[in-house]
This record gives C-alpha cells, structure tokens and sequence, in this order.
C-alpha cells in the first residue's frame, strides 16, 4: 500500500528527525558536522525557514522546525536530505554507496505552549540521555550551545514559546515519564503532540487519521453465529 501523502502546514511547529541507514556513524568529525550545518543555513535562505532548535548527534539528528507557507516543511526536507548524501558521499569518495538515510524523515507537529518546551527539551537533552557530556551545554553541536558559538552558519528563529529563565537546568533534569512516554507515540507514529482537544483538530487538519488508530488486525469473532 502506498504511503499517504504528507499535508504540512504553515504556522505549525514540527520535530523533525531522521537516521543514518542501519545506525551508520556519519557525524566523525568536526568537518561532518559544521558541512551539516551550513546545508541546514543555505535551506533557511532557500525557504525562509524558521529553525527554533536542533541537536546533531553521530548516527541522527533533530529539527524543531516552524515553517511559514505550507508545503515549506517538505521542500525544505527534501532539499536538505539530498543534498546532504549527495555532498557527503562526494567529500567521503564513496560515490555509489546506496542509501545514507534510513528512509524518508520522521516528523509530528507539535502544540504551541508546554508541550513545544517540552519538545525543545527533549532535543537538547539528547547528549546528555546519551552519556556524551555532563552537561547539556556542553555539546557544540546543539540550540543548547549556539549562545557560546562564533561559527555558527545561522541564527535561530525567536520561539514560539518563551523559554523560562531557568531553561538550562530544565534541559539538563531527566523529563518526566509520562511526557517521554507521549513524546516517544508521536516519535515512532507521527502522532501530534499537545493536549487532546489541539491533537484532534491537528489530526484533522494534516489528514494524520491513521497515527491515532490502533494499530492491528481487529480480533476474530469467536461467538455463535445465529441462523434464521
């Protein structure tokens, strides 16, 4: 059955990620990642993209994305994600190799209040979920770190949602089971992320029916049939 075909709007916020073919390392070393960032700036001057945060990590990254026009989200996607195997394979000589990326990015919209934090949160936090720093802050290649960055290709957009004072210790403490367990529905379905009155009408909007259906094949009847 073919996919169905992807509605993304403007105005919505989304996370946005996408992993290397069978886990491959692809991020080794610094040249790896600042060529991601600059394709990451050359896309924003292409489709006006708003970047409010990412995380870079060695075998996938993240994207907290809020595109202004629909169908700004896919073309972006696109873009980004052939241009970055085609010029890795070139400055790598490996040319031919097949695949880089494990298929087509992942990505759910997010609400426009906590639920976006705790996204951002999420994202930023991932070095540190992973045992790579000791602080999140720590890892150059992150939202969380671009305060403490003079090489950095482009600038974040202004967030949708005012980021606490407290923001740094928020990202560096462990969230919470029920919003890991939420967020990790939405991650592996596409399922919007927000409350449930937002989520339906998001459902709706973005023709996202079959990432709220139980997945499945509904169970046999085992009961008598009556004959007349």
């Amino acid at each position: 059955m073919p996919r169905a075909k992807r509605i993304t709007l403007g105005g919505y916020v989304y996370h946005v990620l996408n992993r290397a073919n069978g886990r491959l390392r692809i991020f080794r070393k610094q040249g790896d990642f600042f060529a991601f960032e600059r394709i990451l700036a050359e896309g924003i001057e292409l489709f006006d993209m708003r970047i409010c945060g990412y995380c870079i990590m060695s075998n996938h990254w993240h994207l907290l994305l809020w595109p202004v026009n629909d169908c700004d989200l896919s073309s972006f996607m696109k873009w980004i994600t052939l241009t970055h195997t085609k010029r890795y394979h070139v400055s790598h000589n490996i040319v031919g190799s097949g695949h880089m990326y494990q298929g087509r990015y992942k990505s759910f919209p997010v609400q426009d209040d906590a639920h976006y934090l705790t996204v951002l949160r999420y994202i930023e936090a991932n070095p540190l979920q992973a045992g790579l720093v000791e602080k999140t802050q720590q890892w150059q290649w992150s939202s969380m770190a671009t305060s403490n960055r003079t090489n950095l290709f482009f600038k974040l957009s202004p967030s949708p949602v005012i980021l606490p004072n407290n923001w740094t210790k928020l990202v560096n403490n462990v969230i919470e089971n029920n919003d890991q367990e939420d967020l990790n529905n939405s991650i592996k379905r596409g399922t919007p992320y927000g409350d449930n009155e937002w989520k339906m009408i998001a459902v709706k909007k973005l023709n996202l029916e079959s990432t709220i259906r139980q997945r499945g094949r509904p169970k046999k009847c085992t009961g008598h049939l009556n004959i007349l």
